[in-house]
């Protein structure tokens, strides 16, 4: 399967000591196209769990993540804004239920050095664990990583150029929203929704029950699983794993004969994930399935979690965009570079600029 962690330019020469030799991260995106589409209820009021509300109508095309974010995603993240300081705890250590975070029984990283020279790696130096999707993630873990994303993927201390602004203004604590402009985010409820249970073709074509093509429950099984529906997916049916230890996880796309209608994957298995839609008294909502949940991702339920405590072993997250987002350099001190090697080479220099939002 191909990698999805993007690797920097390279350059060499007196420049190699100027600029953080760093991955970029890139995601692979799908479109939700069918602006104006119908919602259906969804909650108790449609025999599932959590709020009653009409979920999926969206009056816009958008872009979502085709997968999860990967552990090996977020290991760039921590790495370029958790190297000196982890202010906000992007590295969960501990979860409430004591399966030791990130680098327990069933994470896949690991932080090693001490204050003021952290560095975050693949645990046990295996990189099985680089594409498969990252976890133990507090809701406000997610928004920061958008705000990174939409800053362009900087280096530097979690502040207002790279974590706490941006996409959403993490000063306003529990009532943090999308702000207008936002080019990455995580997607809201009916965004999510619309991407793994709408029929598409249409403004009023329906939804499945699940988020592979299909009114009945996949298979819980070992990927690549059945070719034909109602697909498979990674959760906790018939009694045991569909993916055993040492990953519990796979790598995202691995069920390769069940994406949704626009094609994402792992909507209805591997991690619950985390939308920046909120209950008044509940929190942000999960959607979805992962793989200790008896659940196979039924469209009528949801979940809500206290952001304080939602920090369990299946939350997860993927991110969206708008269609034509402004593009945003990976990381600003490349135009430094640029800019020598063209001086250095008199404007003849081949190099290849690489976007974190690209289309």
């Amino acid at each position: 399967m191909k990698k999805r962690i993007g690797t920097t330019v390279a350059v060499v020469g007196l420049l190699v000591c100027c600029v953080e030799a760093r991955a970029e991260v890139e995601v692979e995106w799908v479109v939700v196209a069918d602006p104006g589409n119908t919602g259906e209820v969804s909650g108790a009021g449609a025999g599932g769990t959590g709020p009653t509300r009409i979920c999926g109508a969206v009056d816009y095309v958008y872009r979502i993540g085709k997968y999860e974010v990967t552990n090996g995603q977020y290991i760039d993240f921590l790495n370029a804004v958790a190297g000196v300081e982890d202010t906000h705890g992007l590295y969960e250590a501990e979860d409430p239920g004591g399966h030791g975070g990130m680098d327990g029984q069933y994470g896949g990283v690991q932080q090693i050095g001490g204050p003021g020279a952290y560095t975050y790696v693949v645990k046990d130096g295996d990189t099985e664990w680089l594409n498969k999707p990252i976890h133990f993630l507090s809701f406000y873990d997610t928004l920061r990583f958008a705000n990174w994303m939409h800053n362009g993927q900087p280096t530097g201390l979690q502040d207002e150029t790279t974590t706490e602004d941006g996409a959403y203004d993490m000063s306003l604590g529990a009532s943090v929203t999308r702000k207008p402009g936002a080019r990455v985010f995580v997607p809201n409820e009916d965004e999510w929704y619309k991407a793994a249970y709408y029929k598409g073709g249409g403004t009023n074509a329906g939804y499945w029950n699940y988020c592979l093509n299909s009114d009945w429950p996949p298979v819980a099984e070992p990927p690549p699983g059945t070719s034909v529906p109602p697909g498979s997916a990674n959760y906790y049916g018939g009694g045991e794993y569909a993916v055993g230890p040492p990953y519990y996880a796979t790598d995202g796309g691995a069920y390769t004969w069940s994406p949704s209608p626009y094609g994402t994957f792992d909507q209805c298995g591997n991690m619950h994930e985390w939308v920046d839609t909120w209950e008044e008294g509940v929190g942000p909502f999960l959607r979805g399935s992962g793989y200790p949940s008896f659940d196979p991702g039924h469209a009528a339920n949801h979940f809500g979690y206290i952001p304080e405590g939602g920090i369990y072993t299946h939350t997860g997250f993927r991110v969206a965009a708008m269609l034509e987002p402004e593009s945003v350099p990976a990381a600003s001190q490349w135009g430094l570079v640029v800019m020598m090697l063209l001086i250095l080479t008199g404007g003849t220099a081949v190099f290849r600029k690489r976007y974190s939002v690209q289309p």
